[in-house]
């Protein structure tokens, strides 16, 4: 008998997802929603390959600082004093001195160890095979415990984790359940997000006193909160600790909210960072930050600790406060920017949003796999620099579409 054999499709069945989700997706290009290439005309307002002008609703730049003017030229600066875009090798061979400098100013901003990967998804795609294996945890492979919604970019590494370690899914935010993991087994990890991309965060407060009690390891994607919120941008997740430590790892996007490019992994140790760096794979490999990301991510660094920017945080929720005025969704009272108004059928979610974008208003239609089937929605994201009279005008589109397609907009 082949000892090797295992079963298929136990973590992903791309076969089955493409057969049920390609119509919806072939149904969004058709309709000019997806597959669209865009000149930015101004700050939140784009002009697309078919000359329709649209505002931004489905942006993750939440505090609006991929226009910022301090952002870019500190891009352009930093570029022309480096000489070039990166060198051309592992970063844990050689990089270039200004990455070293941007992560030592990451790590003094958030009072952690600090990493920059390409992205959030290249750390982890790094990272969490590593901790699988046990060698964060004292060489002991912990048990990996998946929110079922966790990040795709988490979770197309099932596979991977399972060949180091037993790999599970967890009920959303059951925290019962993954007590009663942490009862059964010495060593478990737990992988999430902070907020999720699709509304809702993590009960951070059950996980402290998991990882309290049990010493339950956590694995936290905080990339959809970093810069939105928090005292200088902390995110969701970060101010709960007081410190990081050998049981935490945050990683995030650099590229949402913070307004540059790439992705940031907090440590509480720089044991940790080190193995990173020798054997993280996708996190190590040699497309490090350019030097013109470096310059926007320290620009944007010295931003985060003035007055303008809890301004612009301020700004953020007003404008969150208003929408859900306007609109009621599940995610109502929120201080997170993400809105779901749930279409049930992907059909109606594609019909909606390509109303939306012939009105001058660019959103995402989300369906399998995405969401569950039966779940689709029209996904909004809103920023600082909306002015109210552009929420205003949006949802009450958003409400004369939706009404004449069911009669009803509530979630």
């Amino acid at each position: 008998m082949d000892q090797t054999a295992h079963a298929a499709n136990t973590f992903t069945n791309y076969r089955k997802l493409v057969s049920l989700a390609d119509h919806d997706w072939e149904t969004a290009e058709a309709g000019k929603i997806a597959g669209l290439n865009v000149e930015v005309k101004s700050p939140n307002q784009m002009v697309d390959q078919f000359g329709r002008s649209f505002h931004h609703f489905c942006t993750t730049s939440y505090l609006g600082l991929d226009h910022h003017p301090a952002l870019l030229e500190g891009a352009m600066t930093e570029l022309r004093e480096v000489g070039t875009l990166r060198i051309a090798n592992s970063k844990n061979r050689c990089k270039l001195a200004a990455l070293e400098r941007y992560e030592s100013e990451l790590s003094e901003l958030f009072g952690a160890t600090c990493l920059s990967t390409l992205s959030c998804s290249a750390a982890s795609a790094g990272i969490l095979p590593m901790l699988a294996s046990g060698v964060f945890t004292q060489n002991r492979p912990p048990l990996m415990a998946f929110d079922r919604l966790a990040h795709y970019s988490m979770n197309h590494l099932k596979s991977a984790c399972a060949d180091e370690t037993r790999v599970v899914t967890c009920p959303h935010n059951d925290m019962d359940f993954v007590e009663d993991l942490c009862k059964r087994h010495a060593n478990v990890a737990y992988i999430a997000d902070g907020a999720y991309s699709m509304g809702g965060v993590a009960d951070m407060n059950s996980l402290l006193y998991l990882k309290e009690r049990y010493g339950l390891f956590l694995y936290l994607d905080d990339s959809h909160a970093l810069s939105a919120v928090g005292t200088f941008g902390a995110g969701l997740v970060r101010p709960w600790m007081n410190a990081l430590d050998e049981d935490s790892l945050i990683v995030a996007s650099l590229a949402k909210s913070f307004g540059a490019s790439g992705g940031l992994v907090m440590l509480g140790s720089d044991r940790h960072k080190t193995l990173i760096q020798r054997y993280g794979g996708p996190s190590n490999w040699s497309q490090s930050l350019n030097s013109a990301a470096i310059g926007a991510g320290r620009a944007s660094i010295q931003l985060h600790r003035t007055p303008e920017f809890a301004a612009l945080q301020e700004k953020l929720q007003v404008n969150i406060r208003l929408f859900d005025t306007l609109i009621r969704t599940a995610q109502c009272g929120s201080n997170m920017a993400i809105r779901l108004i749930r279409c049930g059928k992907a059909s109606l979610a594609n019909s909606v949003a390509i109303e939306l974008a012939n009105h001058g208003f660019f959103t995402s239609a989300v369906f399998f796999p995405v969401v569950a089937q039966g779940n689709a929605a029209i996904r909004i994201t809103l920023r600082a620099d909306m002015e109210p009279v552009l929420i205003r005008q949006f949802c009450e589109r958003v409400t004369e579409l939706l009404r004449s397609h069911t009669g009803d907009v509530s979630d």
